[in-house]
């Protein structure tokens, strides 16, 4: 897992939609599902449930919107 896969998977929480967080991370969207599917393989779980126009959160994908936020704001840190 990578810091930047965490930074993709929150953006599209936050969007609510791939195509959304695609635009908002200036990427299309195809390498951005791709590295979702890569991150949910690595992982085992399903994160996401798609639907039509939204995506909704698993229990597991919940858990890692928690912990992805933690690590990320600790990655923003300055170190001293």
């Amino acid at each position: 897992m990578e810091i930047k896969q965490l930074e993709y998977f929150r953006a599209i929480v936050d969007e609510g939609t791939i195509s959304g967080a695609a635009r908002a991370l200036h990427m299309t969207q195809p390498p951005l599902s791709y590295q979702m599917k890569m991150l949910e393989e690595e992982l085992q779980v399903r994160l996401f449930a798609r639907g039509s126009k939204h995506i909704r959160l698993t229990e597991a994908g919940k858990a890692l919107y928690v912990r992805a936020e933690s690590l990320l704001t600790m990655t923003d840190l300055p170190l001293h």
